[in-house]
């Protein structure tokens, strides 16, 4: 038996006709894009790019009626956030008046991922500001925290992940943005947990109205991941743009377009400006089609399913005799995301008092041995650990997924109390 829990980290399994179509790109596609000729293959891999990126606007709700120009492909998250962040603040830092003395200020949160954080620590050796404002200890960012942040000081930018990688905290984007807006300071969205598990877009929803548009929050840029909840494959993402936004960024990497060879500058012209050399066009082939089957399956249904096996584990968590869990206590406001540490029973004095933490590689190297995949460690986001009060130790992450049944979280609970009493 396998079980996979780890969908926090990628989601698995994929579709089946996600690695179809890889396959079939490298077998059958493969051309470049924009460096060849008007052939058949050529023509195929144009359509294709342009098609995915004019379904990742529509899904995220794009600005200028979902402009495709204004969707950028990285390899994930962290290069589209890298990209963003030392863009736009390398840009600003050289229209800034050696005169003006005033560096360059940008807020974060406590529950940041280290691909927010390392990016601006390394940018605070440029000189810029960076503040990442207390959450609460189940890991939510109140609006009037964030409004004292603003209002106490001129503010250049804001990045804020939507949901924890941790403990599946959900922000309440709207009420930042609209704070965001009404101070004009940009704000930069993280959407590496929510893209494709919360309800984005527009048209594709079958049912309701939709939950998220970057254009209605006027969302600066949306950093998003291919091979999370939009079950694409690993290697993809990129950023959702806003026009303005846009120009006022410099390309981080420049080279080869395929377009204005001509010029030895990189052209400032959207797409091309953020995207020099060859993209991972397999990965895109892959993203395509499961962008298709979000589409036919609804995100709705997905979040719905999602939720379900959540709740399931989360109520079967709270049964266990000395676990400890992190952020919210129920299913509102949050991702089936869940950091959990068990306590010993004090086998000694029979007291039914419980001792020190399960170590939480030991746990989760047993669990695997009974085929269940967890996540145990810092996940890549200390300063969160900080928050939750789980540091140094970290703690056992566990993210069920659209493909796991009822039986699966079951199975999984009861190898948890089997592990810790065999502990």
């Amino acid at each position: 038996m396998s079980v996979y829990l780890n969908n926090a980290a990628t989601t698995w399994p994929k579709p089946p006709c996600v690695s179809r179509a890889v396959a079939d790109f490298i077998i059958s596609g493969g051309a470049s894009l924009a460096r060849g000729t008007a052939s058949e293959r050529d023509m195929k891999t144009l359509s294709l790019v342009l098609e995915c990126r004019i379904l990742l606007a529509r899904r995220f709700g794009g600005f200028e009626n979902g402009d495709p120009r204004y969707v950028t492909f990285c390899s994930g998250v962290t290069e589209a956030l890298n990209l963003v962040l030392k863009g736009f603040l390398s840009f600003c830092s050289s229209r800034r008046s050696s005169h003006e003395g005033r560096p360059l200020r940008v807020l974060s949160s406590q529950m940041e991922h280290n691909a927010v954080v390392r990016p601006l620590r390394g940018l605070e050796r440029q000189g810029v500001r960076t503040e990442f404002l207390p959450c609460d200890p189940d890991g939510f960012l109140r609006p009037e925290t964030v409004k004292e942040a603003l209002a106490a000081e001129k503010a250049d930018l804001m990045v804020l992940s939507h949901a924890s990688n941790v403990c599946g905290t959900i922000q309440p984007l709207p009420d930042i943005a609209e704070l965001c807006g009404a101070f004009d300071v940009p704000l930069v969205v993280d959407a590496a947990q929510t893209a494709g598990a919360l309800s984005f877009g527009n048209s594709f929803e079958k049912e309701g109205e939709p939950d998220f548009r970057a254009a209605d929050w006027n969302l600066a840029a949306l950093c998003f991941t291919g091979h999370k909840g939009l079950m694409g494959p690993q290697g993809t993402g990129g950023v959702l743009w806003r026009p303005d936004f846009a120009e006022r960024t410099a390309p981080l990497v420049e080279g080869g377009t395929g377009s204005f060879s001509q010029v030895e500058f990189q052209p400032s012209d959207m797409p091309d400006k953020f995207e020099a050399g060859t993209p991972n066009l397999p990965g895109i082939a892959g993203l395509y089609a499961s962008l298709l089957w979000l589409e036919e399956t609804g995100v709705k249904t997905v979040e719905r399913r999602e939720r379900e096996m959540g709740e399931r584990l989360l109520e079967g968590l709270k049964e266990i005799d000395g676990a400890v869990l992190g952020g919210r206590s129920s299913m509102e406001g949050r991702l089936p995301v869940f950091s959990v540490n068990f306590r010993e029973p004090d086998v000694f004095n029979k007291s039914g008092e419980f001792g020190e933490f399960v170590d939480n590689g030991v746990l989760a190297d047993r669990l695997s041995q009974e085929g269940f995949e967890t996540r145990p460690g810092l996940h890549c986001a200390p300063l969160a650990h900080r928050t939750l009060g789980t540091f140094p130790q970290g703690s056992l992450r566990v993210s069920p997924g659209y493909f796991n049944e009822p039986e699966d979280i079951d199975a999984f609970l009861e190898a948890v109390k089997r592990c810790i009493r065999e502990n």
